[in-house]
């Protein structure tokens, strides 16, 4: 007889959704007086329906959300949207239509999705990150920011992305392309609003010893090293009559310094040029400006550059160094000029060998010349050509060399960053405006907080979105012609919008108080849930979205409106769900529609197959998996409530009591370590054990007490079949007795004590015995038991024993002679 019933999974979502949406089971704040847990999955864009990806973070966080539930926690598990950006605008174009009808449209899609997904949202949460009421106080924290200098606009070169005509931030320029279309990035003078985060570069990179342990080990070290601090030396050189500093690591190699280059879209390099090497110069920077960074900095790329006519004097001997500019120097990256060593960067030794400069090894570290070799010797060693540095290892020479500078005047110890100003201001329409107002009289004045939020206009669709090179804002002579806040003279609006990673920077403080209307947030609510205790989103994040949010954070603390300085205690990274070995793409035509899967088997099964494929940070492929299977075990399982319900009695059934605790002992500790793939094949397992107990008569009580248990564990994983389990066992949901307000099984210790153990006797690696062994079996005993054994006997034939290997109590192997 099987042990299946035909399970439809579609008429158990039907019969409770309605139900739990009555009894509003995950609202926050409904357990007064509990522990709080606050659990948050990084929130959607509105691009469409959900996709595997989304069924994939989403059911993963949901099993944490709904684990300390049922531990008696308070939880906030709240929705929202992430709802301004590029895809709406550039769907608006091609529709003739606001972007807001694209986004709003497809939100109440998701939002439908999501609902019948059984995510254990806190609905009352919802929010959109496009409404006037969110980026209203958006702006405000724009302003406040603004007022504490650490937002400022200055005219720079930018990364501008012709396609979507809009500027990109130095982190959404990916292999020299925008990671939005894929475009190549070119360079754009242009004026343009920052955050000055690098005034917390420090803080940024020494907090991260917070999140030691409970973020993963690479999203911290991707920070850290975009971060890039490095230490070391400012180093003047004198060119043409004037004093250019120079940050280097390495001072102490400043005696091979053979020539002097500067980044050729630098100002400096077009200050420094000789009137003779003008023409040439220009034109090399043209060339330059066509360049990605990423181009520029490739090992690869053969080295060019022009003379720019000038000498720079070396502070340490007074030799007269040759200057170029040169496009494999940056602008932004410490002064946009160094001094090249080119017996000890391979950079600078490819350049001197093009142009056919000198060569001069300074550091002995045993390797062959790289004049003639043309690999640099970057390795440690000792001082050599280098003066008063003769005999010194590095980090003597480098003191050394800071110490003679500074006696000298002619340098300095410096720290320098790779890490960048985040440039916010965005060329496009659909995001929030930027709260400022330029008045000829008064010059930039900001928008007075009691006329927030600066709206977006109704009026503007189709065509009057499409990118001409600055903000389709600027067409909108009505919308951009105001008066001065401060004077009442006539002004214009600035028409740039911010970087949505702005909005993204501070939504999860919004969450704790959606509907508060005295600031950005209640800080009594952000003082009860903040900080977010788990936090579920992809690694893709680890560098944009986490590092803002942290600086978001951080400022916010300094002002004295939260009292943490580190918003996500704890990170989980899911990984990609893919298919045939790749990521899922429509060109390949090995794309997995969500929701046809979900049609097929239903949510539970869907949900169970993705966290069951293998630990949460690794990708799932698709392929290799069989949501069919875990539909027929689904099955298994109501057929085993239906049984279990028809049984009377209260006997008990000690062994299976103890496999009872012994599982739910174990799925608790793996549930709370993530080992969620783990804890499924357990909840298999289980199953097996309690349908054999049906088999054979075992107590009817401890069956119940095991198929509840089960019940109230998988509603963590499959909610729908979970509810419809409980309801089985007599529970009157409809009333109020849900599964997913029940409390979390606990085992009693005394069952997990075990009475033996199995112990796996081996000859050469093959087994050929098992021994019912105490747990606490001595080593000498179990040993003397595995040679007495008839299976040992008969497999070694008389031969004599090379030795014993004995792990007691579970496994003894014997190698024969």
């Amino acid at each position: 007889m099987t042990d299946e019933v035909a399970y439809d999974p579609h008429a158990v979502q039907d019969r409770w959704l309605p139900v739990w949406d009555r009894l509003d089971l995950n609202r926050a704040g409904r357990r007064e007086g509990a522990p709080k847990k606050y659990v948050l999955d990084m929130f959607p864009y509105p691009s469409g329906d959900l996709h595997m990806g989304h069924a994939e973070a989403w059911g993963i966080a949901d099993v944490v959300a709904r684990y300390w539930m049922r531990q008696g926690c308070d939880v906030l598990h709240p929705a929202g949207w992430d709802s301004f950006g590029l895809p709406a605008e550039n769907a608006a174009i091609k529709r003739g239509e606001h972007p807001a009808a694209w986004t709003y449209a497809n939100i109440d899609v998701q939002a439908d999705s999501f609902r019948r997904y059984a995510v254990s949202f806190d609905w009352s949460t919802r929010l959109h990150t496009s409404d006037p009421e969110y980026y209203r106080w958006t702006q405000w924290l724009f302003l406040r920011f603004r007022e504490r200098g650490l937002a400022y606009r200055k005219n720079s070169s930018v990364n501008w992305c012709p396609q979507d005509q809009t500027v990109l931030a130095n982190e959404q320029v990916v292999a020299g392309k925008c990671e939005r279309c894929g475009t190549e990035v070119t360079k754009r003078e242009l004026t343009q609003w920052y955050f000055r985060i690098t005034d917390y570069a420090d803080r940024l990179l020494e907090d991260r010893a917070q999140l030691q342990g409970s973020w993963p080990d690479r999203v911290l070290l991707m920070q850290k090293n975009w971060i890039g601090r490095s230490t070391g030396a400012h180093v003047y050189f004198l060119i043409d009559g004037r004093t250019v500093s120079v940050f280097t690591t390495r001072p102490d190699t400043l005696y091979g310094a053979t020539f002097f280059v500067v980044a050729a879209d630098a100002a400096l390099a077009d200050e420094l040029c000789a009137p003779e090497q003008r023409a040439a110069f220009e034109a090399y920077r043209e060339q330059t400006r066509k360049l990605s960074d990423i181009d520029r900095q490739s090992t690869e790329r053969p080295k060019t550059g022009v003379s720019l006519g000038v000498t720079a004097v070396n502070p340490l001997n007074g030799e007269q160094l040759p200057v170029f500019a040169a496009d494999y120097v940056l602008a932004d990256y410490g002064t946009g000029a160094i001094m090249a060593v080119p017996a000890h960067d391979q950079r600078d030794l490819d350049f001197a060998r093009a142009f056919d400069l000198p060569v001069r090894v300074v550091v002995d570290t045993g390797e062959a010349d790289p004049a003639g070799t043309g690999v640099a010797t970057n390795g440690d060693g000792v001082l050599i050509n280098s003066g008063p540095l003769d005999g010194l290892r590095k980090d003597e020479a480098i003191a050394k060399a800071v110490e003679v500078l500074a006696e000298r005047g002619t340098g300095s110890p410096a720290t320098n960053y790779r890490l960048r100003d985040w440039l916010l201001s965005r060329q496009r329409f659909w995001g929030t405006p930027i709260p400022i107002v330029h008045c000829d009289s008064c010059g930039e004045v900001a928008v007075p907080d009691d006329q927030l939020p600066v709206r977006l206009p109704d009026d503007m669709k189709g065509a009057d979105l499409q990118p001409k090179g600055q903000s389709p804002l600027a067409s909108n002579e009505a919308w951009v012609s105001t008066s001065c806040p401060s004077c009442g003279g006539p002004a214009r609006r600035d028409t740039d919008t911010m970087d949505t990673f702005v909005d993204s920077s501070w939504y999860y403080l919004r969450y704790c108080s959606p509907r508060y209307e005295q600031g950005p947030f209640d800080p009594a609510a952000v003082r009860q849930w903040m900080p977010v205790s788990q936090y579920v989103g992809g690694v893709e994040h680890a560098i944009l979205h986490l590092l803002y949010s942290r600086f978001f954070t951080k400022v916010l603390h300094d002002m004295g409106m939260v009292d943490f300085e580190e918003p996500f205690s704890a990170l989980l990274n899911q990984g990609q769900v893919i298919n045939q070995g790749k990521a899922m793409s429509k060109s390949l035509g090995n794309g997995v529609d969500l929701g046809g899967q979900l049609a097929s088997y239903g949510v539970d099964a869907v949900r169970l197959t993705i966290v069951f494929a293998g630990p949460p940070e690794e990708d799932i492929d698709w392929a290799d998996v069989s949501p069919a299977s875990t539909l027929k075990w689904l099955g298994r399982v109501v057929r085993l409530a239906t049984d279990v319900a028809a049984l009377s009695g209260d006997a008990r059934d000690l062994a299976l009591d103890r496999v009872v605790a012994k599982a739910v002992d174990e799925v608790t500790r793996l549930t709370e370590s993530h080992r969620l793939n783990v804890a499924i094949a357990r909840f298999h397992e289980l199953t097996s054990a309690l349908r054999k107990g049906v088999d054979t008569g075992s107590g009817a009580a401890t069956l119940r007490d095991g198929v509840q248990a089960l019940a109230v564990m998988l509603g963590c994983y499959a909610p729908y079949t979970a509810e419809q389990v409980w309801s089985l066992l007599g529970h009157d949901v409809e009333a109020g007795d849900s599964v997913h307000d029940s409390t979390w099984p606990t085992a009693d210790p005394a069952l997990l004590v075990e009475e033996s153990v199995t112990c796996v006797v081996q000859v050469a690696g093959k087994v050929r015995d098992r021994l019912e062994v105490a747990p606490d079996i001595a080593e000498d005993e179990l040993r003397a038991l595995a040679l007495a054994s008839p299976g040992v006997l008969k497999a070694l034939d008389g031969r004599d024993i090379r030795t014993v290997v004995v792990r007691a109590p579970k496994l003894v192997n014997v190698v024969p002679a």
